[in-house]
């Protein structure tokens, strides 16, 4: 339609002759479709095109109705106003006139005529305007269709008041599309993959260009093919592209990465659906890899191989074993692993995989004995770290036989126990024969001399048979050298051929050998069983005793002897010296007197302490009888000498006792630790005075002497104490002192030195026989107390 109007506006406006007319149709139509021209019709359009105009298009307002009889306005069906198609890209001149609006009222009066929209006074202002008097409309310059394909403006039509005398119409421009883009590729180089061997039709890659015009016509509808494919192997026409969608397949059988890795393709993008006359195309490279698979099994490259490996030797390779795979280098399905299937029952050798190489390296790992085995036949195979693909067949060249010979070294004699232990007693005389301690050499195809030498002998006792390794001693052996530990004696020895030393333990039984002794050792007095007496308390203590009663300041040898439960048994003789001397004015011994010259048993440091032990109860007992005896002489008796009874109380040998009786425990008159043997006394047994209720004071504790030297000083310095102490027990009453032993309640006895305010009748001790007699004299009867 838009032809024929052209046609028919230059016949009739123009009145161009008819020899124009192919001309000016040929040059719209080649404008409208982008048909390409020779350069002589180019030129022509460029000089023409400018003064050819087409004619406008008349679009008038919608006509109103005049009013009925009833004062409606009737208006017929409102007109369709066809859009109005501008093509993209017009070369002009600009401005250049698209439409003429007319209103029917013009004929009346005046009317002026505007536009309204985006591209009109809207941004992108003024792309359109109008003769505000002739209603002309027109475009002021190129349209672009991919910037916007459309423009919706209004018209209006007021007088000159400028009121409205036409309700505004919508007015629709289309911008027409021109194949003016290319199809273009996001990526000029495209990878892609594909298995080797892969089947026809197997999918490859996808390659996709756009292109900017209108995809709903065939300015922008897209199709592709290939251009060429490098290599041509194995066929120049290995893929294929889909020409709507653009995916790469593969069209024939044959890939073979062995053979060729990797293809080149070149792939056209055309638009205008294709058409190479009329579209316009572009290009991208795509780069097909092809990718290997484990199609090409291992081959050892010799049927045999061989190789040696010294004895006694580990972590060494013996052997290398090379292997050709065609797969893709340092992939699963080119690295080789090796298995040792026979030959080796043991385990002596394992097969390493070089990595760089991919070659076999059979390596030792437990040693081999040329003795037992001189050579070994190892059968291997060798694989693919990954399987091999589907329908390939193992190669026959995959197993290979492995020959190693094993060299024979000189090994070192060694001794079959070592450390050898034996058992003898000690004190065996010089030139005794212990054993043999001989070696084996395990070189059994050698003939070699073993020869035997002394490596270490602390203390120098033995000595071995240079040819037959029979020791013997060259010294008495002794149990309680220095050289001895926990019984065993070591001593070692060397063979002659370079071989690791050999110890021969000695374990030394104890003989009866040493007696025992008590230094120093002086010689026996005639008269000590008179004086002195020992009593064994167990196999480490024994008790060293005076048989008498009082002896006189001095220094007393009391010889003694030591027997041990040997067989036969063994004794010895020593002296033990000790002082008897006074005491000082404070109640102590003498600082000379306390050094007593003792003994100690010569079999450990246990008899040392019995023997300081057993000196100092001699000591102070010595001292104590020498104390009694001075009081004896010295102190004044509370009663009368004819009633004093003291020689009938002690009389041992009367009563069968001996120097035992007299060893008394001191510490049982001190006080007690607690009242809980009290306590849990019966009662009637005994009674426990009551605490007088006052507040207690805070006095300091009365210290507990262990063991005191004189019982007087013992009884008066818990007299004081109670004197001092109001909240001592007891208070100021009698109590039944039945318990003397250590933690007695007995603190003091201060009731026999505090007076007594109150009258008491003492006539009763009277009765109670002469030893209470003295005490009703000083207290019955009479005024004073």
């Amino acid at each position: 339609l838009f032809l024929m109007q052209t046609l028919v506006c230059v016949i009739d406006s123009f009145g161009r002759p008819t020899s124009h007319l192919y001309h000016i149709a040929s040059l719209t139509l080649c404008h409208i479709f982008q048909i390409p021209m020779d350069e002589e019709e180019r030129k022509k359009q460029d000089v023409q095109l400018p003064e050819f105009q087409a004619p406008p298009t008349v679009i008038m307002f919608p006509r109103q109705r005049e009013m009925n009889s009833k004062g409606l306005r009737r208006q017929k069906r409102d007109w369709v106003i066809p859009p109005i198609n501008v093509p993209e890209n017009s070369r002009g001149p600009f401005p250049q006139m698209l439409v003429s609006i007319r209103s029917d009222q013009d004929r009346n009066i005046s009317i002026r005529y505007s536009i309204t929209g985006v591209g009109a006074d809207q941004p992108p202002n003024e792309v359109f305007s109008i003769d505000p008097v002739a209603g002309k409309m027109f475009v002021t310059k190129p349209l672009d269709r991919e910037r916007r394909s459309s423009y919706h403006l209004r018209a209006h039509a007021v007088n000159m008041n400028g009121e409205r005398v036409e309700s505004p119409i919508d007015l629709y421009i289309y911008v027409i599309d021109m194949n003016d883009n290319r199809p273009e590729f996001k990526n000029q180089v495209y990878n892609g993959s594909v298995d080797e061997g892969s089947k026809p039709g197997s999918f490859v890659m996808h390659l996709a260009a756009f292109d900017n015009d209108d995809n709903t016509t065939a300015n922008g509808m897209v199709r592709y093919r290939i251009l060429s494919q490098t290599p041509h192997s194995p066929i120049p026409n290995m893929f294929t592209i889909n020409s709507e969608t653009g995916d790469i397949v593969t069209v024939a059988a044959g890939l073979d990465r062995e053979k060729v890795s990797q293809y080149s393709i070149i792939v056209q993008a055309t638009d205008m659906e294709g058409n190479l006359n009329f579209g316009l195309s572009n290009t991208a490279t795509a780069i097909i890899s092809v990718t290997d698979i484990n199609d090409n099994p291992p081959e050892l490259t010799s049927r045999t191989f061989s190789g040696e490996v010294p004895e006694n030797r580990v972590n060494v390779a013996v052997a290398n074993l090379t292997v050709i795979d065609r797969d893709q280098p340092r992939s699963p399905n080119w690295n080789a692993v090796y298995k040792i299937i026979s030959g080796d029952p043991v385990g002596h050798f394992s097969i390493i995989t070089d990595p760089h190489t991919n070659d076999g390296m059979v390596t030792v790992v437990k040693p081999v004995d040329f003795e037992q085995n001189r050579a070994f036949m190892l059968t291997v195979v060798v694989n693919n770290q990954a399987p091999l693909a589907s329908g390939i067949q193992s190669s026959l060249q995959s197993t290979s036989g492995v020959t190693i010979s094993v060299v024979d070294v000189n090994e070192p004699p060694f001794f079959p126990s070592n450390p050898k232990n034996i058992r003898f007693e000690e004190g065996v005389p010089a030139g005794t024969s212990l054993t043999t301690f001989s070696a084996s050499d395990p070189d059994r195809f050698m003939q070699q001399t073993i020869r035997y030498s002394k490596l270490a002998d602390p203390a120098d006792w033995l000595s071995i048979n240079t040819t037959n390794g029979q020791i013997v001693t060259t010294a008495t052996l002794d149990r309680e050298s220095i050289y001895v530990k926990e019984n065993i004696y070591e001593a070692t020895f060397l063979a002659v051929d370079n071989a690791e030393p050999g110890t021969l333990q000695i374990y030394l039984i104890d003989v009866n050998d040493n007696a025992p002794s008590l230094l120093p050792l002086p010689t026996f007095p005639i008269s000590v069983r008179r004086n002195w007496t020992v009593s064994r308390l167990n196999g480490d203590y024994a008790r060293l005793t005076l048989r008498i009663q009082y002896l006189e300041p001095g220094v007393y040898e009391v010889p003694l002897i030591v027997t041990d439960s040997g067989n036969p048994p063994l004794s010895n003789r020593s002296v033990i010296k000790v002082k008897v001397c006074p005491c000082d004015e404070e109640r102590e011994t003498a600082p000379w007197s306390r050094e007593v010259a003792a003994a100690g048993l010569g079999t450990g440091a246990i008899i040392w302490r019995c023997v300081w032990c057993v000196a100092g109860m001699v000591l102070l007992f010595v001292v104590w009888m020498k104390r009694r005896e001075k009081e004896r002489q010295t102190k004044q008796l509370l009663i009368d000498p004819e009633d004093d009874v003291r020689d009938n109380i002690l009389k041992y040998d009367e009563e069968g006792g001996g120097e035992e009786d007299q060893d008394y425990d001191l510490s049982q008159l001190q006080q007690p630790d607690s009242l809980e043997h009290i306590i849990n006394k019966p009662p009637g047994v005994r009674r426990v005075d009551e605490r007088p209720i006052i507040p207690e004071s805070q006095y300091p504790i009365r210290p507990v002497v262990p063991h005191p030297g004189d019982i007087g000083d013992f009884i008066n310095e818990g007299l004081r104490a109670a004197d001092n102490d109001p909240t001592a027990p007891p208070y100021d009453s009698l109590l039944v002192f039945d318990y003397e032993g250590s933690g007695s309640t007995a603190g003091s006895v201060s009731s026999l030195n505090s007076s007594s305010s109150g009258d008491q009748d003492y006539d009763y001790l009277n009765d109670w026989g002469p030893r209470f007699k003295k005490l009703a004299d000083m207290y019955g009867g009479g005024d004073e107390d």
